[in-house]
């Protein structure tokens, strides 16, 4: 009996670890999301002509060196130094992943532990690693970079959900309801939620963000003349430098209109889910936290048209997309559990324990 209890302290220290690891991690994978922003919105998405190293070195050369690399392609030291931190980051929050995997392998066997997130998670990291380089190698094709948004975003979610699985198995409530199951209008939530994320990343690295000037109107009208087909042809061509974008000024501005458009039924889907459950005490605040998320990066938005998108404001509005992700998560964790969210620690037997 001894045993058992001695084995089930360990377990939930080591879940315990993993709990604060998880957390760690969607941090740090918030921090890479926006040395990601910070480095395009300063242009030095191609500080580095190369991948994984610059100009074949792990570190920064000098311009001697990096001249013997890459004849044709100027050094500039400050946007590599800012290309390579972002590399880093993102490699450190790899190790992170690796560790929580290893961490978790021996108790991959007992209920309710979330081994195969864990390993999903780790995937996804190896494809934004892939991105990472198609990014630089493809010299910022629009579509690889607005993958690649859409990856940080997902790792910084998959760790926040994480986290939660594993305080779940931590919390000492005795609740045993079983999760409710999303509604077709959270789906339509989240799906328009995914849409927009994309938009953003489409408009920001095709550089549409002042295609429109003023606001609500677009160029002093409600309906400018818009290349649609242009501006959401998804099968540009591969090669050219995309930095500064390819696209003419109609196209350009289709962006930026079909960016505002698709906040607008986010926020009016938000709306109705939010009246939905209006009366459902555990979930209806968590949505006004998501509504009031989703209106505050729509004022971000307005602001960064209006300001002329000077960085600082470009840098939150990307800042405003990760806590809209983090705030959407948790009012959809919270309906799918409620109260189950605090379920007590399953019990450990001396069997599973051998199993792990």
């Amino acid at each position: 009996m001894h045993d058992v209890c001695l084995k089930d302290q360990r377990y939930r220290a080591r879940v315990n670890e993993l709990r604060w690891l998880s957390l760690l991690g969607m941090l740090l994978s918030a921090l890479v999301v926006l040395a990601g922003a910070w480095t395009r919105l300063v242009d030095a998405g191609l500080g580095c002509p190369d991948w994984p190293g610059c100009y074949g070195q792990w570190v920064v050369p000098d311009e001697t060196r990096a001249l013997a690399h890459s004849p044709d392609v100027p050094l500039d030291t400050s946007k590599a130094w800012m290309e390579m931190l972002h590399r880093y980051l993102a490699s450190s929050l790899g190790l992170l992943v690796v560790a929580v995997v290893l961490l978790g392998r021996r108790l991959r066997h007992l209920a309710g532990f979330p081994w195969r997130l864990s390993l999903g998670l780790l995937t996804l990291i190896l494809v934004q690693g892939a991105f990472g380089a198609f990014t630089v190698t493809l010299q910022l094709w629009p579509q690889v970079v607005t993958l690649h948004l859409l990856g940080g975003m997902a790792v910084m979610g998959g760790f926040l959900w994480l986290h939660l699985r594993f305080r779940r198995l931590l919390s000492p409530g005795t609740s045993r309801r079983q999760p409710r199951r999303l509604t077709p209008l959270w789906g339509v939530a989240l799906a328009l939620l995914v849409l927009q994320l994309a938009l953003g990343g489409w408009t920001s690295s095709n550089y549409a963000g002042i295609a429109c000037q003023g606001f609500p109107t677009c160029n002093a009208q409600w309906w400018p003349n818009l290349d649609w087909g242009e501006g959401f042809h998804l099968t540009q061509t591969v090669g050219p430098n995309y930095l500064h974008g390819q696209l003419h000024a109609e196209a350009r501005s289709a962006i930026q209109v079909g960016h505002r458009l698709g906040g607008a039924a986010l926020f009016l889907c938000l709306l109705g889910l939010g009246l939905r459950h209006r009366r459902d005490r555990e979930v209806s605040p968590w949505l006004g936290v998501m509504g009031g998320a989703c209106l505050l990066q729509a004022a971000l938005g307005i602001a960064n048209v209006l300001l002329w998108l000077p960085l600082w404001l470009a840098l939150l509005h990307t800042a405003g997309a990760a806590v809209l992700v983090v705030a959407t998560l948790l009012a959809v964790w919270q309906w799918r559990w409620g109260d189950s969210m605090h379920r007590s620690l399953p019990s450990v037997t001396t069997r599973e324990w051998m199993h792990a």
